[in-house]
């Protein structure tokens, strides 16, 4: 049986200022995502310049962070906000969502796309393979703090979280980092190595992160305050994922049914 380490959740400390782990996570997600939206400029189209490629992951991340809050609070602490509502702006008591920040991501893409004349599409397939590079970051993240824990096993790697209880739990982070971090960042930069059809690439990304999401939520501990959505197994994060399976393969119907529009990857 293994014990969760019980990590200092505090990464650097300087007088009165202190860094958080889960903050330096999103340092390096955002940094990681810089430099391989710059690597794909230099491998597979010079199309972008350095600027734009600045400019898309900044304004990518500001979506991340705000839409990620929003969504937190509205899809999974909705009664917390209509009692406090001051607590959407207390982002230093946590509270992230991956649909929220990926529904962020894409308004922020959309206004940028307009703003330098570019393709919306095109904008998405571009920075869809780096995404996942985030995911995994935030996914060790979640780890380091102990948060998001899985539902009790007997499995031989299942983990004690002593500030929960002392159950073996499955180590749940550990399995997004593998899945929504590693193997999606894989699949999806293979796929994007290649010219594809317009929209191919945002379907693997949706498909998959959507396909894991929901297959990965069967081993976390559904949220205490919202429990199982319905039929007894649905969680919060299984209803919003079914609808990133379905556009997932939407677009690659519609990629593929129409593929004379080759992305510039």
């Amino acid at each position: 049986m293994l014990v969760f380490p019980q990590f200092d959740p505090v990464a650097i400390s300087i007088g009165p200022i202190s860094i958080h782990w889960y903050g330096v996570m999103y340092l390096f997600a955002f940094g990681g995502a810089w430099a391989l939206a710059s690597s794909r400029r230099e491998k597979f189209t010079h199309s972008w310049s350095k600027e734009q490629i600045s400019d898309l992951v900044f304004y990518s991340s500001m979506g991340a962070v705000l839409g990620g809050r929003m969504g937190s609070v509205f899809f999974y602490n909705f009664d917390r906000f209509l009692e406090d509502p001051l607590w959407l702006f207390r982002v230093w008591e946590g509270g992230m969502s991956f649909h929220g920040g990926f529904l962020g991501v894409l308004i922020a893409v959309f206004f940028y796309s307009q703003s330098i004349k570019r393709g919306f599409w095109e904008t998405i397939d571009f920075v869809a393979p780096c995404v996942p590079f985030g995911l995994g970051a935030g996914r060790f993240g979640n780890f380091i703090g102990g948060e998001l824990w899985g539902r009790p096993t007997e499995v031989p790697w299942g983990m004690v979280f002593p500030h929960v209880d002392d159950l073996a739990r499955h180590p749940s982070q550990l399995y997004e980092l593998a899945l929504e971090g590693i193997a999606l960042f894989i699949i999806v930069w293979w796929f994007s190595s290649k010219p594809r059809p317009r929209m191919a690439v945002s379907g693997i990304f949706a498909l998959f992160y959507g396909s894991f999401r929901f297959f990965v939520e069967f081993f976390r501990e559904p949220d205490m305050h919202i429990g199982f959505v319905f039929f007894d197994w649905l969680t919060m994060g299984q209803l919003l994922s079914l609808p990133m399976v379905i556009l997932g393969l939407l677009l690659l119907f519609l990629a593929f049914g129409s593929s004379r529009d080759i992305s510039h990857r």
